[in-house]
């Protein structure tokens, strides 16, 4: 099909009809990182705080490791972001518009922090890492300004720029297809269904409604027969069949997503025609088009990591767990 492929004219299939459909899906893309990303954030500090919640009933103190490790960490990030804002208006304030966006960079990352101090929801950890992913967005954005004496990287290959970009879509898909996975895995159906085997049901005394998950299912002093079953359809085939196809579905989709976007970055959103003014031809993520759906990106993964802080407070009644 690739090889196929390179037979088709640009015209209409492309230049037309996919075009627009590859920035559809870009645009897609763009919204999903950035919750994706706030997901993975706030994942990150509750598996840290539940590891040393765990620590701590083992053995009381020994959870203080994993609490050093959360800080250290936001110390790190934080200390980066103010290097990196440093290093930005050092290199790429010669112009106000450079100058604005590293400005406004900075205040939402104050913001973030000061908002996040003032109240219960969120953590600071996640908000250190929202703050470096904003400054990394921020760098990206002055970064693809065409006009040289704005850019004094203009002409030279963003390797790290390329490398992190990489990196986030990597991490992206990688947490789509465990998330969903584990989704089919952990559904309350599927751990309702999940029935004792032992004495108990043995006899007829367990309906499965006195299940205690804290309990192992296993034990090595009982029988070899205790374990966990499963329920099972009528066709012998474990329900979970069904999800797991619709998963991979969904990760089909995911990487689809991610073609577009990567197809629409190398190409400035589909206007690189050639080699003009601007060297878009050797420098293609170059352009007013990048910038502004990177500005997009930053605030919109600014803005929905401000309203998970906001939406508690603002509408108390609901459960946003």
């Amino acid at each position: 099909g690739l090889l196929v492929s390179m037979f088709v004219p640009n015209n209409p299939l492309f230049s037309g009809i996919y075009l627009w459909l590859a920035r559809l899906g870009a645009g897609i893309f763009v919204v999903m990182q950035q919750v994706i990303l706030i997901d993975v954030a706030y994942n990150w500090n509750d598996s840290w705080v539940e590891k040393a919640n765990e620590a701590d009933r083992l053995s009381y103190g020994s959870g203080t490791g994993w609490l050093h490790a959360i800080v250290g960490v936001c110390v790190a990030f934080y200390s980066s972001c103010a290097v990196a804002i440093g290093l930005l208006y050092t290199h790429f304030a010669d112009c106000p518009g450079n100058t604005w966006v590293i400005t406004l960079t900075l205040i939402a990352v104050i913001g973030l922090t000061a908002l996040q101090l003032a109240g219960t929801e969120g953590s600071l950890l996640t908000s250190s890492i929202i703050s470096l992913y904003s400054v990394y967005l921020c760098f990206s954005i002055v970064s693809k300004n065409p006009r040289g004496e704005c850019n004094p990287r203009l002409g030279k290959n963003d390797v790290w720029g390329i490398t992190i970009g990489l990196l986030l879509t990597i991490v992206s898909l990688i947490w789509t297809g465990w998330s969903w996975s584990a989704e089919a895995r952990l559904d309350v159906n599927a751990v309702q269904a999940a029935k004792s085997v032992g004495p108990a049901s043995a006899n007829g005394n367990d309906n499965g409604e006195n299940l205690n998950l804290d309990v192992p299912f296993l034990n090595g002093e009982e029988a070899g027969t205790s374990g966990l079953v499963t329920e099972r359809g009528s066709n012998g085939e474990d329900g979970t069949d069904s999800a797991s196809l619709t998963n991979v579905w969904k990760l089909n989709i995911v990487m689809a997503l991610i073609s577009c976007y990567v197809a629409m970055i190398l190409t400035g959103w589909g206007t690189v025609d050639g080699l003009d003014e601007n060297h878009n031809a050797a420098n293609p993520t170059v352009g007013r088009w990048n910038m502004a759906i990177l500005g997009l990106s930053q605030w919109l993964a600014i803005g929905l990591y401000a309203w998970t802080l906001v939406a508690p407070r603002v509408f108390p009644d609901r459960d946003f767990s």
